[in-house]
């Protein structure tokens, strides 16, 4: 069996994975809250940790690993949405969930194992909520449960903080019934107009952290393998699930991934700035879920990655030369071990595309289509969005016009169509016995369409 390396941000090492319970992987990662669309930061997060997925499926087999990707349906920016619509909170958490779901299918994202929805866990968050206050990590004030941070002594050693430092770095009004101003919130109560559920402290809601420590306990139990997010997750949320896990007594994850954050042309990705992108304008727009998927998939995830269009023009240019290549082909029985070799190195994807074009270069189309597809590209069930023109005609016409050519030595339609292809910037490889048609960077179909 293969090794997987992956560097560990909580002990800032790479470390060799080997599953507590060996030969059965579990992975948690915090998914989506359901208020909007989501953005293209969203996305790559999700398809960051659908490639360790598959690698896990691939090395341990598809039914041995388990993975859940958290429904965060409980929120006040769900709440702050529906009273400025009028619509329900369960109308816009249904509508979102099914918006993210689809945008996620589109870029080729498996759905996980587990997709739990913090409503369905709120019993699970009051007990575990009880337990803390029983053992002194967790006080009520005013209606509200509190964990006391400095009941846990290695509080900040995910993010690297200090509680000095936190308390002189903050920048919000410190509420008067805090013990100490990062002691962070557990339950909240609810007025009228709020989602809420009866609790030893009145009714209330939870806050946001505990639902993924008690989310990740009941389907995972007290410890599990990996648990991932993005990098702007690590503090607070990570810290506080780490917290009030581990005051338990519970391993909670051992190893700890975060993908590092998104820029648009150079630039932080901001509403004000007109680059904010969801996945659903980039999907309107005609670019294909696949072309998303390469262009994440091109930076390592532990590197801030800059989303542009030249790195969008790149990916729908090498697809469309993949596909052609690999068209009408079965794939090999197995990926490239050199693919596989650079994921299971940290999840090297940029080492994994280097030998996708190694493989196209040496014509390998069948161990290309099925290296591709472990990394989710070339899928079989997604739409073929090259099939607007097809190139098989223009295989066999051209072919067709060389073996007349043979016998009448008037190559003058050989020539013809290889201009024609040309000016398409589709790149014509002629040998003795083969001939191949590969679309270019330039590649412009609509040339091909009117001939």
């Amino acid at each position: 069996m293969v090794e997987i390396q992956l560097r560990n941000v909580r002990s800032k090492a790479v470390e060799s994975f080997v599953p507590a319970i060996p030969g059965r992987p579990t992975m948690y990662v915090c998914g989506p809250t359901v208020y909007d669309r989501a953005h293209i930061g969203n996305a790559r997060s999700a398809v960051v940790f659908d490639v360790l997925f598959r690698l896990l499926r691939h090395v341990y087999g598809a039914d041995a690993v388990t993975y859940v990707r958290n429904i965060t349906d409980i929120d006040d920016k769900i709440n702050g949405r529906a009273a400025e619509t009028g619509r329900s909170i369960s109308d816009i958490t249904r509508e979102t969930l099914g918006w993210y779901l689809d945008d996620m299918a589109a870029l080729g994202v498996l759905e996980p194992t587990h997709g739990p929805r913090a409503t369905d866990f709120v019993g699970q968050m009051i007990a575990m909520i009880t337990s803390l206050i029983s053992a002194g990590h967790a006080y009520e004030a005013e209606g509200h449960v509190l964990f006391a941070v400095e009941s846990y002594a290695a509080y900040g050693a995910l993010s690297g903080r200090s509680i000095e430092d936190m308390i002189a770095g903050a920048r919000v009004e410190v509420a008067p019934y805090k013990r100490n101003p990062v002691d962070f919130v557990l339950w909240k109560p609810s007025d009228a107009d709020l989602p809420g559920w009866d609790s030893p402290w009145g009714r209330g809601r939870p806050g946001w952290h505990i639902e993924c420590s008690a989310m990740a306990r009941e389907l995972l139990g007290d410890s599990f393998d990996i648990h991932g997010g993005g990098s702007d997750l690590a503090f607070p949320h990570h810290e506080n699930e780490i917290a009030q896990s581990c005051a338990l007594g519970h391993g909670f994850a051992r190893i700890w991934l975060h993908n590092e954050m998104l820029q648009v042309e150079g630039k932080k990705m901001s509403k004000s700035l007109g680059n904010f992108f969801t996945v659903r304008d980039l999907l309107d727009r005609g670019i294909p879920g696949e072309v998303i998927r390469l262009v994440f998939l091109g930076t390592h995830y532990r590197k801030p990655m800059d989303w542009t269009e030249t790195k969008q023009k790149a990916a729908e240019a090498t697809l469309r030369k993949w596909r052609a290549l690999t068209e009408g082909i079965e794939p090999s029985a197995s990926a490239a071990p050199a693919v596989t070799g650079a994921l299971c190195d940290d999840l090297n994807t940029p080492g994994a595309i280097a030998q996708l074009h190694k493989l196209a270069t040496d014509g390998d189309a069948a161990r290309l289509l099925s290296s591709a597809r472990l990394l989710g590209l070339l899928r079989a069930d997604a739409d073929d969005w090259t099939a607007g023109v097809d190139l098989s005609k223009w295989r066999e016409a051209l072919s067709r016009a060389r073996e007349t050519a043979k016998i009448s030595k008037d190559y003058a339609e050989v020539d013809r169509l290889r201009t024609v292809l040309k000016d398409a910037g589709v790149e014509v490889r002629m040998a003795k016995d083969a001939l191949e048609l590969l679309p270019s960077d330039g590649f412009n179909p609509a040339k091909l369409e009117d001939q």
